[in-house]
């Protein structure tokens, strides 16, 4: 794929769109491209977590510990925390069928953010908008629990 294309796929991603073209520019140019084959595993449940990936194509299952799983392709971010704090995975991710993702450092990801303000703001701005509706979802699930 071309740095044109990997734009494109990462302006699909709702939270990186966020960043405006030439953040994705830069963030295209200075990632990588992984490939995988059916059963490959993208990272395991407690791994160190210092990148984010962008499924490019075919598809991955992604599975927490306690026995919750969603199937992700083209277009997902998988380990979005990732991409802005040092942590563990929460999950695992195997390939399905053979794909391929872009592979976001967290450390491109900040120089990224620092190199341009105005999109870290945005980010900043949609992750509380994003925490807030948690809270509130958590408030109301607690109230038809009690009820």
């Amino acid at each position: 794929m071309s740095i044109d294309d990997d734009v494109a796929l990462l302006e699909r991603v709702p939270t990186l769109r966020l960043l405006g073209d030439a953040s994705l520019r830069m963030l295209a140019i200075g990632s990588e491209q992984r490939d995988f084959v059916r059963g490959d595993i993208l990272f395991n449940l407690g791994d160190d977590a210092d990148a984010g990936f962008v499924v490019q194509r075919g598809a991955f299952r992604v599975e927490d510990g306690a026995g919750a799983e969603m199937t992700v392709g083209p277009g997902a971010l998988i380990g979005e925390l990732a991409l802005v704090v040092p942590m563990k995975r929460p999950s695992s991710a195997i390939a399905l069928e053979h794909s391929s993702v872009i592979r976001v450092a967290r450390s491109l990801f900040q120089r990224v953010l620092e190199s341009d303000p105005a999109a870290a703001v945005r980010l900043r701005d949609e992750f509380a908008v994003r925490s807030s509706q948690i809270a509130s979802d958590i408030l109301m699930a607690g109230a038809k629990l009690t009820t």
